[in-house]
């Protein structure tokens, strides 16, 4: 299996090549290093001095205030500007193309000056939402009627090799029961590559041993060619473990332990293509294979696993279309989001019923002034087939969840969740520069804080509910209290005090924006 991942990946790494080596132009000779504090500079000709708007700012602000700067123009003119150049600094690594694609201008085009402001901010945020870049910052310059446009980027670390390392066990008083706990480990290595070859494609390899085995290993390009609007996904998984969830009882999930074999071992792979106008409106369609295999003992513990079978095969055709207009895509404070999933599952026992499903999502920010941001989402998911197996029931509890029911997984083939939430700028510390350290894609730490209460209402529809479960075909309420944590790399770190419908509270952790 090992020599396996090893040659897929130098098949993909191969095919990748070929697909950007003609999108690849010469890499733009401006510097990472920060000039003296100072006010930007007009644009001038040599690409090396271009650096001084880049490093104006180095943190991910979650809402622009002068990120966009005019320079020279007369307010009171009413003529269109000819866009003589378009200029990028501080794309080290991402190729020039790369960003080109993304804006809907280019030379010899006309502006008018009365809606530059907007239209360089709207292409600003495009290149921002690449989540490419900790900082974009954009200026225009006129020149004897003419437009120099230029846009300031400073780039991210794109390389994040984590060594995996974990107890087998759910905490470590079970592990120190065992007697063979020195054998019951999970290792390896996580290794994730954003922005590949400087093409905004991204690379995932897992290599987990131990107690828990995973090959992994997913490629993604979002588009290739001048305007790269069709892109391409690949992807491979194989996964064995020692434990698995094979009923539920009373909302919560029963796990079989085997100290000596696998109860559960999947087969996976995927290939689909890439439909994106920009970063803000895609498209993909998948189509996967999958091989899915359990023990005798789990057909024994609950036959309604797979239906009476120990192993199903089955291919399934996904479409997902996502229009993402949010000012920032980690954490969002104006703008909407709207995504429409569609799949069909067809077994190739031909005795088992395929699965068709339908999943919707909705969500807008609104900023509302003083500091104050409203957010609402709903989403609901319909799933049809005559006869469905365990693991398809999943609803709430998984992916979309009532805040403050964590514990607890609802089953049925349809759901809908709706959520609110009132945020508060408690904090903004702007960008916090850390000591000892030179390097700008390190040295500033942004970091913004809010308070926010929100409420969330969910109903899951299972036709033929199990008595041993309560959830199911039931109005689920919760409200609560959170902080939110916005820093680094798009990393949203929240607290959150909730208390359900069944009176039950508690202190959650999560790692996104919740809605």
């Amino acid at each position: 299996m090992r020599h396996f991942v090893l040659l897929l990946l130098s098949l993909l790494l191969g095919a990748a090549s070929v697909a950007c080596a003609q999108a690849v132009p010469t890499p733009s000779p401006a510097s990472d290093v920060a000039p003296p504090p100072g006010p930007p500079v007009p644009v001038p000709a040599h690409n090396r001095l271009l650096t001084g708007l880049l490093n104006k700012s180095s943190s991910a602000a979650p809402v622009p205030d002068t990120l966009v700067r005019i320079i020279g123009c007369d307010a009171d003119s009413l003529r269109p500007l000819r866009v003589a150049a378009v200029l990028f600094a501080g794309n080290t690594i991402t190729q020039e193309r790369t960003l080109r694609a993304e804006l809907d201008f280019q030379e010899g085009d006309t502006l008018t000056l009365a809606g530059l402001t907007a239209r360089l901010e709207a292409n600003r945020s495009r290149l921002f939402n690449l989540q490419l870049f900790h900082t974009v910052r954009a200026q225009a310059t006129c020149r004897n009627s003419q437009l120099i446009i230029l846009f300031g980027v400073q780039e991210r670390w794109y390389l994040f090799p984590l060594p995996i390392f974990s107890l087998a066990d759910r905490n470590i008083n079970a592990w120190l029961d065992r007697p063979d706990r020195w054998r019951r480990f999970d290792y390896g290595l996580h290794l994730v590559r954003e922005n590949f070859r400087g093409c905004n494609e991204r690379l995932t390899l897992n290599l987990q041993y131990g107690f828990n085995r995973k090959y992994e290993l997913y490629y993604e390009a979002p588009g290739f060619g001048r305007r790269r609007r069709v892109g391409l996904g690949l992807g491979f998984s194989y996964f064995q473990s020692h434990t698995l969830d094979y009923t539920t009882q009373n909302d919560r999930l029963l796990a079989f332990r085997s100290e000596t074999s696998f109860p559960v071992q999947r087969l996976f792979f995927t290939a689909g293509l890439r439909f994106r106008a920009t970063v803000q409106f895609t498209t993909a369609l998948d189509i996967s294979y999958q091989r899915q295999q359990i023990s005798p003992e789990i057909a024994l513990l609950n036959p309604d696993f797979y239906l009476g079978r120990q192993q199903r095969e089955f291919v399934e055709v996904a479409l997902v279309s996502t229009r993402n207009q949010r000012n920032t895509f980690a954490y969002p404070l104006s703008g909407q989001f709207a995504q429409l999933q569609l799949s069909h599952r067809q077994f190739l026992d031909r005795a088992t019923p395929a699965i068709s499903t339908l999943r919707l999502r909705y969500a807008r920010y609104q900023p509302l002034g003083h500091g104050f941001y409203s957010s609402s989402g709903i989403t609901a998911q319909t799933r049809l087939s005559r006869q469905i197996a365990y693991p398809d029931r999943r609803a709430l509890g998984y992916d979309a969840l009532v805040r403050g029911y964590d514990a607890y997984v609802i089953e049925g083939q349809h759901y809908l969740l709706v959520q609110q939430g009132l945020s508060y700028r408690l904090l903004d510390a702007g960008t916090l520069r850390l000591p000892g350290l030179r390097d700008p894609k390190y040295a500033r730490l942004p970091l913004v804080l809010y308070g926010n209460i929100f409420a969330d209402a969910g109903y899951v529809a299972a036709p033929h509910p199990t008595l041993q479960n309560q959830l199911p075909n039931t109005l689920l309420g919760a409200i609560g209290v959170g902080l939110h944590f916005v820093t680094y790399y798009d990393r949203v770190f929240v607290i959150e005090y909730t208390r359900n419908g069944r009176g039950e509270t508690g202190f959650f952790l999560r790692t996104s924006f919740p809605i």
